[in-house]
Parts: structure tokens; sequence; C-alpha cells
């Protein structure tokens, strides 16, 4: 869904527990990490710290700290999935 400004409503909100849907891999966001590493594998779960917007798409971008990793990972809308219970 669009707002009237032309960019897309978040799917996901702050604190909202969610999972990876595909395997993330290291895009360059950490440079202390090999650039392709695996960093989440899908069915991975998490929680939505951030939402922000890419100015240059007007998309949602989501950091979410996956559990026992220690990382915030910025993940696209289709990258996420509600958390199964």
């Amino acid at each position: 869904m669009m707002d009237p400004g032309g960019a897309q409503r978040p799917r996901f909100q702050w604190g909202q527990r969610v999972q990876a849907v595909e395997d993330l891999y290291n895009d360059g966001s950490y440079p202390d990490q090999p650039l392709d590493v695996l960093l989440v594998r899908t069915g991975d779960v998490g929680e939505v710290v951030n939402v922000g917007m890419i100015e240059e798409t007007k998309r949602p971008l989501y950091l979410v700290e996956f559990d026992g990793t220690r990382l915030v990972v910025g993940c696209l809308e289709e990258e996420l999935a509600p958390e199964e219970a």
C-alpha cells in the first residue's frame, strides 16, 4: 500500500517478531565479515528494532536483530515474514 507521498507503508512494525524467508548474505554492510558470507539462515527469527525508508525507491527497510547472532541486519519486506507461532 502506498501513502500519499508515494512511499510504501511498512508491513512490519518496531518490536514485531519476524523470520527470514530466505538466506541473507553480507552485501558489504559488515566490513569485518567477508563479502557474501551467510549472516542469517532461512527460518531464523528476530525482532524489528527499527523501520526506515530507502529514499530512492520509497520502500521500507527493516533493521532486524536476529536471535543468537548479535547482528542487526537490514532487510527488505520480501525477505521477511511474521514469526510463526
